[in-house]
């Protein structure tokens, strides 16, 4: 049972979000039976925040969340991969010790959220963890990395953090590491580092799922031609349909399938249209965004004048935001590409996600509804959903429990 199915029979169904275009009874009704994952949300970042409470509904407009724990019940999100996100700092020593304290904080802070509201989340290390939490009407915490800097200066490391629950793991983001390029920098490593190679080699001796999201071709070529288990894209796009470097072409998308992969497509506005910005509003916002990088010492007051700032830059300068139709162009090429066994949903929400007529969590069964509408079945459904995303999962774990090829001997 979903999470979904779990408040129909308490009678919660009344969060359902209304809009002008309400979803149909048919789609809600499908949404709230199947298990519903997301491969990458940004909300652990917001736990720092001092005054900011889950539990509560909070606004996007107001005070820049997409996540929290009304708004999960309304979306029927039952379980999702919380992102330990880094920005990308100085490579020198002063900067990889800032990186693992980073890391280690927002590790200490997903299991605090868990720890504090054993009611509403639960930690999950695996799929039957995700399915039971779901059915008690509990959201499954997994936790991710996306910029694995932390672990640039000591790989070992990697095995606290699985130790603490990390089940997926990003190399790199916007800007290169020291472990691999960036799709959005320049080549430097040609791919991976020797110390990426390793991190990689550790990660599946682990059961720790590999995420190329944000990483080059050519590590996405190497991960792919070396690793024993499928890896996954946990927040990308389709680059036939909307030229963006973070994007994935179609041999790339096919051959990701064919190694039993999986495509979890985001719902990022620059990745799905071409539009541009006014240059004025990145120029307006970026001050506001740097004192927005220390909100853990902000007073609530002090964040909320913050964020009534950028309210006022967004509303003088939109974003040339893309549509729900934009992504469902993304997202039924890459299904009638690889088909509905390599393809999910990472929405990448309170990290630049969200859409106009998708501005947060709470309106997820919108898309249930354009895959009902598209011809999809209640199974295809569910695998896009999560169910695709967890038999990786399940593969990677295996192999590292397995190791028949003595793979992992030298690490143990």
């Amino acid at each position: 049972m979903s999470m979904r199915a779990a408040l129909a029979a308490l009678g919660l169904l009344a969060c359902l979000p209304l809009s002008a275009a309400p979803v149909s009874e048919a789609a809600l009704a499908l949404h709230r039976r199947v298990l519903v994952l997301d491969s990458h949300i940004d909300t652990a970042r917001l736990l720092e925040r001092p005054g900011w409470n889950i539990l509560e509904r909070h606004d996007a407009a107001r005070d820049l969340s997409q996540v929290d724990w009304p708004r999960l019940r309304e979306g029927g999100l039952d379980g999702a991969f919380w992102a330990i996100y880094t920005p990308q700092g100085s490579r020198d020593p002063q900067g990889q010790v800032a990186a693992v304290e980073h890391g280690l904080a927002q590790l200490m802070r997903l299991n605090d959220l868990v720890a504090r509201h054993p009611r509403q989340f639960g930690l999950a290390l695996d799929s039957e963890d995700a399915r039971r939490l779901a059915g008690e009407g509990r959201h499954a915490v997994f936790i991710s990395m996306e910029n694995a800097a932390p672990l640039a200066a000591d790989t070992a490391l990697l095995d606290t953090y699985q130790r603490h629950g990390l089940r997926m793991l990003g190399l790199v983001h916007a800007r290169n590491n020291d472990l691999a390029d960036s799709a959005t920098d320049a080549p430097e490593w040609h791919g991976l580092s020797p110390a990426g190679r390793a991190l990689v080699r550790r990660a599946h001796c682990l059961g720790v799922l590999l995420d190329a999201s944000h990483a080059s071709d050519e590590v996405f070529d190497q991960l792919l031609d070396t690793s024993p288990v499928p890896i996954v894209l946990s927040h990308s796009a389709s680059r036939a349909v909307t030229d963006h470097r973070r994007n994935l072409d179609d041999a790339r998308l096919l051959r990701l399938a064919q190694k039993g992969g999986v495509v979890q497509v985001a719902l990022y506005s620059s990745y799905l249209s071409q539009r541009k910005d006014d240059p004025r509003r990145a120029a307006a916002l970026q001050p506001l965004y740097a004192q927005l990088r220390r909100m853990a010492a902000l007073p609530p007051a002090q964040y909320q004048a913050l964020a009534a700032e950028i309210g006022e830059v967004e509303r003088r300068y939109p974003k040339a935001q893309a549509s729900l139709d934009d992504f469902m162009k993304h997202l039924q090429h890459v299904l009638a590409l690889v088909g509905p066994d390599h393809v999910g949903i990472g929405a990448d929400w309170d990290g630049g996600g969200g859409l106009a007529g998708l501005e947060d969590v709470a309106q997820l069964p919108r898309i249930t509804e354009r895959l009902m509408q598209a011809g999809y079945s209640e199974t295809q459904i569910a695998g896009i959903w999560g169910g695709n995303l967890l038999r990786a999962l399940d593969r990677a774990q295996a192999f590292a429990k397995a190791d028949t090829q003595g793979y992992c001997a030298a690490l143990r």
